[in-house]
């Protein structure tokens, strides 16, 4: 009787999402944090007005990250190399956490205090928003870093191993720095803007599915996807918002302020506005998708590894 096959690369990608779930993102040393830094001052240094610059930028940046994960998964066991990677990419925990802080604020009438947190969520202008502003603010960042945060890494690590993870926590994370519209990084942060998208696709669509299966009403999710994705500028934040809307019976979408430039959000979902007792719906959405989908990644690094 044969059994059913195994890899290292699942059962880190395993061991690294329960560290996550455990322990979240470390608190010190935060290896994507030091990208960051590095990042930071490559900018500084070969910084123009030009697409040029940028692509050269995101190439190198990315290229010698993932360099660097195939150096690891050669010259470390690959089990340990797999959940260690995974763990530092992964950010599902905090961002929970950081969901769950914003519902107490509320809950504990801290309005101010939860716009101010809001911001470790989103790059919007949070001073004058209302609580329904906060809690449809703070949800679609859920919907849209579950994706970003959980799943798209777990997807590239099934696919990648070490490599993919730590290569495409860099291209987000560069998209994060230079990739939004502004004046300084229009052109500059067009190539981590565009990279960025094509990384998240397979993510972004199985997040999607996932919250389709895995929420309270299945058939809402499936046509809020279809049938409101499309109006969302972001091609992968459209499937994820909309199924999660769909989901949960609520409506999501409207008018965002960012540092001036405004953005008008087409409507996802149909139902009324969400509440703050939807945020602890999205939360167990959330954390539900994340498991299916590192129990999705190991099964295909299990795939990839069995003899053809």
């Amino acid at each position: 009787m044969s059994s059913l096959p195994t890899s290292d690369r699942a059962v880190g990608l395993l061991l690294g999402y329960a560290a996550d779930r455990l322990l979240a993102d470390p608190r010190r040393c935060h290896p994507v944090a030091g990208f960051g830094q590095v990042a930071a001052a490559l900018e500084q240094r070969i910084w123009r007005d030009h697409r040029a610059n940028g692509t050269a930028y995101v190439v190198v940046l990315v290229g010698a990250t993932v360099a660097l994960g195939v150096v690891a998964e050669r010259t470390l066991p690959r089990t340990l190399a797999t959940a260690v990677a995974t763990w530092a990419v992964l950010g599902g925990t905090s961002l929970d956490r950081e969901a769950a802080t914003v519902s107490r604020l509320l809950a504990d009438g801290r309005l101010p205090e939860a716009r101010v947190q809001l911001t470790h969520l989103v790059g919007r202008d949070t001073s004058q928003l209302d609580e329904g502003e906060v809690v449809r603010a703070t949800l679609e960042s859920l919907a849209e870093n579950t994706s970003d945060a959980v799943v798209a890494p777990l997807v590239w690590g099934a696919i990648a191993g070490v490599p993919g993870l730590i290569g495409y926590r860099a291209a987000n994370t560069l998209d994060a720095m230079v990739g939004h519209r502004s004046a300084r990084h229009e052109r500059f942060g067009w190539a981590a803007a565009r990279f960025d998208d094509m990384a998240n696709l397979p993510g972004s669509r199985l997040t999607a599915l996932l919250a389709v299966a895995l929420g309270p009403d299945h058939r809402n999710a499936w046509r809020a996807w279809r049938r409101d994705a499309a109006g969302h500028p972001s091609p992968n934040a459209g499937p994820v918002e909309s199924s999660f809307a769909g989901a949960l019976g609520i409506r999501l979408g409207g008018t965002n302020d960012y540092a001036g430039r405004i953005e008008h959000r087409a409507v996802m979902g149909s139902g009324p506005l969400p509440g703050r007792a939807d945020l602890d719906r999205a939360r167990t959405l959330a954390r539900r998708v994340g498991v299916a989908a590192a129990l999705s990644a190991a099964a295909i690094a299990c795939v990839r590894s069995s003899p053809r």
